[in-house]
């Protein structure tokens, strides 16, 4: 493949980056990761790896936590967005699924699936088509879609946040931990979902889990972070394979990168 070929399949290039907090605080230290155009990417790592700060940075809302990319590049399409505010980036097509399922606790599920939707200020009939397209990968959403959200189940919570990015209809969607808390078999449900939105819409993921197991199931490439640090790399597949992934995940030492 040649170098425009290259470029053109390349959606995220994250080249060496670096964040620190209050003006002090490192914490990610020369991070670089690749999302392909069409792809499913795991971020993995253990609490406190660096692996939600990663993905703020990517989606522009690190000004809120008091941090900055202090050095580095974070290219989308090939345009340089580092630092550029998340609302224009979720514009451009970026949109960041927030670790801890964030929704608006009094608003029933139709009424924060249609927030996600004004974004790009759709008709009344594009934004019911929209509704639609979501209930249709969602089920569960359809039959609770006038509960309040604060009402609904863990899992119910975690596919709205998801749907309600989806209604703006993203390029890139980064999720940050959206295993955690769910009981195995929506977790597999939620993972399902994602598949096959990647497979039928075309849409990327980016994905920070600890959960390795269903992450480099459904990932075709992933990154592992320690410390603020990439220290391993590879197909998911080969590193599914790998000893010293699990190891590491148990607290044992840092893994090779792999290829």
């Amino acid at each position: 493949m040649n170098q425009a070929q290259t470029a053109a399949a390349e959606l995220l290039a994250v080249d060496d980056i670096e964040v620190i907090y209050d003006g002090a605080i490192l914490a990610v230290s020369g991070v670089s990761l690749r999302v392909e155009q069409g792809g499913i990417v795991a971020l993995l790592g253990a609490n406190g790896a660096g692996k939600s700060t990663t993905l703020k940075a990517i989606s522009g809302v690190l000004q809120a936590d008091r941090a900055r990319v202090s050095r580095g590049r974070i290219g989308f399409r090939g345009a340089d967005i580092t630092g550029v505010p998340a609302n224009l980036l979720a514009r451009q097509g970026i949109v960041h699924v927030l670790e801890g399922r964030h929704v608006f606790a009094h608003l029933s599920i139709e009424e924060n699936l249609r927030a996600g939707g004004f974004l790009r200020r759709p008709s009344r009939q594009a934004l019911e088509q929209e509704l639609e397209r979501i209930y249709a990968w969602f089920p569960r959403l359809k039959t609770k879609r006038k509960t309040q959200a604060g009402l609904t189940s863990g899992g119910e919570q975690q596919m709205l946040a998801i749907g309600r990015a989806l209604m703006t209809r993203p390029s890139l969607v980064l999720l940050d931990e959206p295993s955690m808390g769910l009981a195995p078999i929506i977790v597999e449900e939620i993972f399902a979902i994602v598949a096959q939105l990647n497979a039928q819409e075309g849409t990327s993921f980016l994905v920070a889990e600890q959960n390795i197991n269903v992450a480099l199931r459904y990932a075709s490439h992933a990154y592992v972070l320690e410390n603020g640090r990439v220290v391993g790399q590879g197909p998911a597949a080969e590193l599914a394979a790998r000893d010293d992934i699990r190891h590491f995940y148990l607290g044992g030492a840092g893994v090779r990168e792999a290829g």
